[in-house]
């Protein structure tokens, strides 16, 4: 990643390793390590907050017009939106670790070329995402959505489709910017956008009664204006010397970028689309009209407090790799104290707020009094929710910052798919729990994965973790821009990033805690000892749980369509019996009218 090369923050003086001993010096490090958190994630977090309340509120609006419209919306924004999303946004991650390296080794004008090259990787994967935005109907259906609202928000992705495109030019902005410590500028153009959006979704979608069409025109405007500011002040301050016009030079090593993107892109899906599928599955229940509704509510409120973590989990990463590698052992792990304790005292706020308002917020998305009732009663789970992804999202954060994608991605596997949704699928359909049994599942797969990874970063042993970085460091040949530039995947360098595993900890004290010779805590164990035995339990995990799910899943997941085909088949014999009985009874009220008919025409004749 960027940060594990980049100085973002002032260097210190490395003595201060040991300011811990005390009380005082302990709480004069924590506030000072506090504030240089707040001056990474401070922009991080508005700017996420900002951007994601343009899909909010538009959400918002429509849910003035009428339900089925706002399931729309809700559906096409959390699953076919949020699935572009989570892999534009992972394929462009690559951009964070080359222009990050390319910054810090003063090689500026290739940030300007990284960025095109990322362009023309992800408006690649743009196009190859259309298929979706346009099968969407039979898509959203053969996951379980009722035709009407599949129907519906497919047209709504259709309308989308220039926001599929806007991804594609954002994020490599943003990661352009971010490289140079630029955030402040994303900060004010995010501000200035979503203040024109609220005043013209307002206007289009509630004014002129343009509905739909209305939100789609707002949103998509929206995004694009947020490429266009960014693009221009890039071309008018040419970034200090970063941006030297359009280069053939982005087409160059292509591959080697696209093999980059994958791995940190699979990694950010399975975390990105975890709680998207909780709509999914919604969607299976009988009636799912207003459990829909209600769950796209709550996931609404749980994704703006889920931006303040992803802008600490941006800046733990930064710091961690950043101490990391200035040999800093004891400071690395001072940041991963502060920024947990600091997100969960504000994931706990939130919390509160969530069960003080939950007979009031729902009101805010929709005039349906039993979509809010059923909101209200979803609000523990909301509450619950908030607080475990005040914490989850920073430990992957610490995680990342420390290079172990590989193993956070087996634990996400392991505690998300294989644990946490088919435990969700069994408390909804088989046991009956309906949406708070799927939801409840899923927060068990959660709990999970944050366990597993506090266990990690608690058997971490930071100064091997030192070692390992300055080792690593000593080894990066300084006469191959293509290397240093972060165009190495390949076994040649990893067979010497073995032996420098090797070397660290051989070389490195056995203290798990502290500075350089701190062994207070000691723990014995290396990354390569945590991952490698975590890793293989996770696996060992994996095999066993997928044997399971292959069984109960498909028996749990197929549960409500055997009742159905059991209900109609009751239903129609009942329909048969009451038939039967109906023309018994109206052939014997034929055979009495005919009958007194007979009688009325003998009468007649005499």
């Amino acid at each position: 990643m960027a940060a594990d090369t980049v100085p973002l923050l002032n260097e210190r003086d490395g003595n201060d390793i040991n300011k811990g001993e005390n009380l005082v010096s302990w709480v004069k490090e924590f506030g000072s390590e506090s504030k240089r958190l707040w001056h990474i994630a401070g922009p991080a977090i508005f700017t996420a907050l900002c951007q994601y309340s343009l899909g909010a509120f538009t959400q918002t609006f429509a849910g003035r017009l009428s339900e089925l419209d706002l399931a729309a919306v809700s559906v096409e924004n959390s699953v076919i939106a949020g699935l572009s999303f989570g892999v534009m946004l992972g394929m462009g991650s690559a951009l964070e670790t080359l222009c990050g390296q390319a910054y810090g080794a003063g090689r500026l004008r290739m940030l300007g070329v990284y960025m095109q090259r990322s362009w023309v990787i992800l408006f690649v994967t743009a196009c190859l995402l259309v298929p979706i935005y346009i099968w969407s109907p039979p898509i959203l259906v053969l996951f379980g959505e009722t035709t009407e609202i599949s129907t519906a928000a497919g047209k709504f992705a259709l309308w989308m489709l220039p926001q599929l495109f806007a991804y594609a030019l954002n994020f490599p902005l943003q990661k352009f910017l971010q490289a140079q410590r630029k955030v402040m500028v994303m900060a004010w153009i995010s501000a200035v956008v979503l203040v024109l959006h609220v005043f013209f979704s307002w206007l289009l979608i509630l004014k002129l009664g343009w509905g739909l069409i209305g939100a789609a025109i707002t949103l998509n405007t929206s995004w694009w204006l947020i490429v266009v500011g960014q693009f221009l002040y890039i071309l008018k301050t040419k970034s200090d010397g970063a941006w030297s016009g359009f280069s053939w030079l982005a087409f160059v090593d292509i591959f080697g970028f696209v093999k980059l993107s994958l791995a940190s892109a699979i990694m950010l899906c399975l975390e990105f689309w975890y709680l998207m599928m909780l709509i999914v599955i919604t969607g299976h229940l009988s009636n799912p009209l207003v459990p829909v509704d209600a769950i796209s509510i709550c996931m609404n409120i749980n994704g703006w407090d889920a931006m303040i973590a992803i802008g600490f989990n941006a800046a733990i990463s930064v710091r961690v790799s950043n101490e990391l590698g200035r040999g800093n052992a004891w400071l690395a792990k001072l940041s991963v104290i502060v920024v947990s304790i600091t997100s969960v005292s504000i994931g706990i706020v939130c919390m509160i707020v969530v069960f003080a308002t939950r007979g009031y917020f729902p009101y805010l998305f929709t005039t349906s009094d039993a979509v809010a009732e059923e909101t209200t009663k979803l609000a523990i789970l909301l509450g619950i929710t908030v607080l475990l992804n005040s914490l989850q999202p920073v430990l992957s954060g610490v995680a990342v910052g420390g290079g172990w994608q590989s193993l956070v991605a087996y634990i996400n596997i392991g505690c998300y798919y294989i644990v946490g949704l088919p435990a969700g699928i069994l408390l909804g359909f088989t046991f009956g729990f309906g949406v708070m049994g799927i939801w409840s599942g899923m927060i068990g797969g959660i709990v999970l994965q944050t366990l597993s990874l506090i266990v990690v970063i608690s058997l971490t042993n930071w100064n091997k973790e030192v070692y390992y970085e300055l080792y690593t460091v000593k080894i990066e040949p300084k006469n191959r821009p293509d290397i240093m530039m972060g165009q190495h995947i390949g076994s040649r360098l990893g067979k010497r990033r073995q032996l420098v595993v090797e070397e660290a900890e051989q070389a490195a004290p056995s203290g798990g805690g502290g500075g350089v010779g701190d062994t207070s805590h000691a723990s014995g164990r290396g990354r390569t000892t945590v991952s490698g035995a975590m890793g293989r339990l996770m696996q060992a995990l994996c095999f066993i749980c997928v044997f399971g799910d292959l069984i109960i899943v498909p028996e749990a997941y197929f549960w409500p369509e055997k009742e159905k085909k059991e209900n109609k088949k009751k239903e129609k014999e009942r329909v048969g019996r009451e038939g039967k009985g109906k023309r018994k009874k109206k052939k014997e009220k034929e055979n009495r009218e005919s009958e007194g008919e007979r009688e009325g025409k003998k009468i007649n004749r005499k």
